[in-house]
């Protein structure tokens, strides 16, 4: 019954115009009463959003299952990825959905009210992750900003694109800025932790953060600074 009202509203808002459809017309088309359209929306605009409760359901539920190993930003990211998959599970009606919401202003409302309340889960995630800590609270709603702002520009790229290419990897490339830029690095692994005497600890010369001090005499010839810096960096 509900994916019937959703197909007849989509279809005359096709024909006709978002304007012109009343809900009257919809249970007409679908062949169903008023008060069964009412049981599922709780008005028009809703039924172009019809999945929209259950994913951010799913994302409370998914934060809320959260534990202390998980690094938090990459955590958000994450649940981010879940409103991702909502709109690729139907690529179409996706991208029926973005058109017709440019295309009325009100629906362009309801839609920013619908990314606050993500923003907003993110974001009381992060508060509680973060509590204690320095600016916490700003912390935590800069990145739950940062990860919807992130999430939603490469979301609409994929759509105006008529939902053409692989929306998971242009939404991972936009949430790796995020990623880098508010999250923790992983911890290193047990190889990466055991460094013996005289070795470079693996990946050491490749990582841009290492820095080399080396201490020479005033005067040493060039060869012999050579020599110091690369006895220091462990090369034979």
């Amino acid at each position: 019954m509900r994916d019937a009202l959703v197909a007849a509203a989509f279809r005359l808002f096709t024909e006709r115009g978002y304007e012109q459809t009343t809900v009257d017309d919809i249970v007409t088309l679908a062949g169903v009463g008023r008060r069964s359209f009412f049981r599922y929306f709780p008005s028009k605009d809703d039924v172009v959003f019809p999945d929209h409760e259950r994913c951010l359901a799913d994302m409370t539920a998914f934060l809320g299952a959260s534990g202390p190993e998980h690094e938090p930003v990459r955590r958000v990211c994450d649940a981010a990825r879940l409103v991702l998959l909502m709109y690729a599970e139907n690529p179409s009606f996706s991208v029926q959905r973005y058109r017709l919401t440019k295309q009325v202003p009100g629906l362009r409302a309801y839609e920013l009210s619908v990314v606050w309340r993500y923003e907003r889960a993110l974001a009381e995630y992060l508060r509680g992750r973060f509590a204690g800590g320095r600016d916490g609270n700003l912390r935590a709603d800069v990145i739950a900003a940062a990860v919807v702002a992130a999430h939603n520009n490469a979301l609409r790229s994929w759509l105006r694109s008529d939902g053409q290419g692989e929306a998971t990897a242009t939404v991972d490339h936009a949430l790796g800025y995020v990623q880098a830029a508010f999250g923790s690095p992983p911890a290193p692994s047990a190889d990466e932790r055991r460094v013996e005497p005289g070795n470079p600890p693996r990946g050491a010369a490749e990582r841009p953060e290492d820095v080399v001090v080396i201490v020479s005499r005033r005067g040493a010839p060039l060869w012999r600074v050579v020599q110091e810096i690369e006895t220091t960096l462990g090369r034979d």
